[in-house]
C-alpha cells in the first residue's frame, strides 16, 4: 500500500459526497479510489490491490450496495465493508452485518464516526491477513511430514504413549521417539501440549470437520 494507513475504495453516486470523503480519508493518511456505481467498481476495481476498507452506499443506481455485498462474498473476495446511507433500515443495516459488514453510517456522515469505522475496518484487515499468513505457514509445515510421521502423529493426538504407538504401528519404540523428534522439528514446536493443539485443529480441517483452516493459527 502505498499510503500509511492503507487503501480505502469509496463507491457512491453522489460526485460531490464522494469528494468531500475522500478528503477527509485523504487528510488521514488513506490512498482512495472512487466509484460512481456497482458496475463501475467491478469493472475498474484492481483485484490485486489490497484493500483496508470499502466504503459502499446502500442506495446506488442499478444493483444495490448489498446486492455488490452478495456478489463480493459469493465470489470469495474479502473485504471490510462499510456501507453509507441516506435510507437506512433496520432491516437493512441487519442484513448488512450478518453478511459480514463492520459498520453501517447514516447520511450525513460524521468525520469522527467516519474515520473510526474505516480505522476499524483496517485493523480487521491487517488481523485476517496476519491469521491467514500464519495458516499458510503451517499448511507449509504440515506438507513437510511423511506418512509415517502423520501416522504417530494421529496416536500422538490420541494421547498414547511412545510403547503403545510402537505395538500399533509395529515399530520400535525408539523409531516412535525418533519420529516424534522430526514431527516436533518439522513443525516447530517447542511443546507436546502445542503439538497436540496445532495437530487436532490440522486434522478436524483436513479431514472436513471444520471449514476453517485460520483456525490451526490461532492461540
Amino acid at each position: 500500500m502505498s499510503a500509511t494507513s492503507g487503501l480505502v475504495h469509496l463507491v457512491d453516486d453522489d460526485e460531490s459526497f464522494r469528494g468531500a470523503l475522500a478528503r477527509v480519508l485523504t487528510a488521514a493518511g488513506f490512498e482512495v479510489r472512487t466509484f460512481g456505481s456497482c458496475g463501475d467498481y467491478l469493472l475498474r476495481r484492481d483485484n490485486g490491490e489490497d484493500v483496508a476498507c470499502l466504503l459502499l452506499d446502500l442506495c446506488l443506481p442499478g444493483p444495490s450496495g448489498l446486492d455488490l455485498q452478495q456478489a463480493l462474498v459469493e465470489s470469495g473476495h474479502k473485504v471490510p465493508i462499510v456501507f453509507l446511507s441516506g435510507e437506512g433500515t433496520i432491516s437493512a443495516s441487519v442484513q448488512a452485518m450478518k453478511a459480514g459488514a463492520v459498520d453501517f453510517l447514516t447520511k450525513p456522515i460524521d468525520a469522527v464516526q467516519l474515520l473510526a469505522a474505516v480505522r476499524a475496518a483496517a485493523a480487521a484487515r491487517t488481523r485476517e491477513r496476519a491469521q491467514r499468513e500464519r495458516a499458510h505457514a503451517w499448511q507449509v509445515r504440515f506438507s513437510r511430514l511423511t506418512q509415517r510421521e502423520h501416522d504417530v502423529l494421529r496416536h500422538v493426538v490420541t494421547g498414547r504413549r511412545n510403547k503403545q504407538i510402537a505395538v500399533a504401528l509395529g515399530v520400535a519404540e525408539r523409531t516412535v521417539k525418533a519420529h516424534r523428534a522430526h514431527i516436533m522439528q518439522k513443525l516447530q514446536v517447542a511443546t507436546v501440549a502445542e503439538l497436540v493443539r496445532v495437530a487436532e485443529r490440522w486434522y478436524d480441517w483436513d479431514e472436513g470437520r471444520s471449514d476453517r483452516l485460520e483456525q490451526i493459527a490461532e492461540p
